[in-house]
């Protein structure tokens, strides 16, 4: 099981959410390997995955306050609707209320972080650009999936939406490496609400604090559309808030590259630890 293709976690959620409670079992023809092994794995990914369908959602963007985030907050706040500006198609328009979280009028203040600080983890966020602006989403407030304006773009690169951001070293030649376009642009015309559903797993240490397997995204999806699979981090990506490497980190929300919109961000702890809870 910890080897499939086919996702079964989406599967067992349906499962879960229509009520099934019954007996489900697992099957294996002509599976290479030592029988004995293949079981104790799949024994493995059952628990991880029965421990994903059970546990706790924690609500870090209601929409209410940011009080689940480290302040300063800056220029944020937060908003009962948000859609593109009919008058200036590069802006964010906002009603009053309560709902949503936008980086002020002018779309530029300081950046926002969890006070919760993650390893593992499964998360779920929703976002909105208009016309040409920029964000990013830092796992750890080290490793970014790219909040861009990509509408159209045919042939999408690292620095496109749901791009994982290139590496960046000033004594390389080229400077940035190791980016990883999605496999589709998955992208919504700006000023549309748009999610990711990501997957991340924390680079590992030993106990003398040596990193002995990197940070990976297991999975990234853009607005129901799978874009990244597997996806190996070696270090930090450009801009990232921290330039070292640790077992947990904040969430990091990019708020001065222009106007963007967030609700609804959740996350399931899915290491041993659970982070760092507030």
């Amino acid at each position: 099981m910890d080897r499939e293709a086919f996702d079964s976690y989406d599967f067992l959620r349906t499962l879960k959410d229509l009520g099934y409670n019954g007996p489900i079992g697992l099957q294996g023809y002509d599976i290479g390997g030592d029988v004995y092994e293949n079981l104790k794995r799949s024994m493995g990914a059952w628990r991880k995955l029965s421990y994903r369908l059970t546990a706790e959602r924690i609500e870090l963007l209601k929409g209410y306050d940011f009080s689940m985030w480290r302040g300063p907050v800056g220029k944020w706040e937060i908003v009962g609707d948000v859609f593109k500006d009919p008058t200036n198609e590069r802006r964010l328009a906002r009603k009053s209320g309560i709902g949503a979280a936008v980086n002020g009028a002018k779309g530029r203040t300081c950046h926002l972080f969890t006070k919760m600080e993650h390893g593992d983890v499964e998360a779920h966020i929703e976002f909105m650009v208009p016309r040409g602006s920029n964000s990013g989403v830092y796992f750890q407030g080290r490793y970014e999936i790219q909040v861009l304006d990509s509408w159209g773009v045919k042939e999408p690169k690292h620095g496109d939406c749901g791009g994982i951001y290139q590496r960046w070293d000033e004594s390389r030649s080229p400077k940035g490496y190791e980016g990883h376009p999605p496999r589709v642009n998955a992208s919504l015309p700006p000023g549309h609400w748009q999610t990711f559903d990501v997957v991340f797993r924390a680079p590992r240490f030993n106990n003398k604090g040596q990193k002995i397997a990197n940070a990976r995204f297991e999975k990234v999806v853009h607005n129901d559309v799978l874009i990244h699979r597997g996806i190996e981090l070696t270090g930090p990506t450009r801009a990232s808030t921290y330039n070292d490497e640790k077992p947990t980190g904040p969430l990091m929300l990019q708020g001065d590259h222009g106007p963007v919109a967030y609700r609804n961000i959740w996350i399931v702890p899915l290491d041993s630890t659970g982070g760092n809870r507030p």
